[in-house]
């Protein structure tokens, strides 16, 4: 009787989860909308004061995604405003949504990631993952993997779609 033989397992295909990558931490949605004068106008005086106010040291060790909900218009000084109190107790503030606060964390995440391992091998993504990995982050590893790897495909190795192959 023939041997079964495991070929993946004895390839050279290199894995990726990006969910590996996912960094640890509680994410936080710090809407504006409440300290503005009838949620559409910011009062600078009002603004400021609130500012001063706020217990910042809730967020400690948070990573936050600085918003407003509404539609009103916001200067450009008071998410800055805000970011000088966070700061030292966030890890990490950005002005936008969730998926914004996890892209640049997967973009530090991939921007670290050493390519000479994945040189002229071939790389399968894996697609699905239990945390939140945004499709920008895969879109970011692609391209940093793109020039070395002999080839990129997506899913997983028994089902997996071809995405690039090195001329070379």
């Amino acid at each position: 009787m023939d041997e079964i033989v495991n070929r993946v397992a004895n390839s050279k295909l290199v894995t990726i989860d990006l969910e590996d990558w996912y960094v640890e931490g509680v994410r936080t949605v710090f809407d504006i909308k409440d300290w503005l004068f009838e949620g559409l106008l910011l009062r600078e005086k009002d603004f400021r004061q609130k500012v001063k106010a706020h217990d910042w040291s809730q967020y400690q060790d948070h990573f936050v995604a600085l918003t407003c909900s509404t539609d009103a218009i916001i200067p450009g000084w008071a998410f800055m405003l805000i970011t000088t109190a966070i700061a030292p107790y966030a890890k990490k503030v950005v002005i936008g949504d969730l998926t914004l606060l996890e892209t640049q964390l997967y973009e530090t995440q991939i921007a670290a990631i050493s390519i000479a391992q994945y040189k002229d091998k071939p790389v399968i993504i894996k697609g699905c993952s239990n945390k939140p990995v945004p499709e920008n982050a895969y879109i970011s590893l692609v391209q940093k993997l793109q020039p070395v790897v002999k080839s990129i495909m997506y899913g997983e190795a028994c089902s997996s779609v071809p995405l690039y192959k090195s001329k070379a």
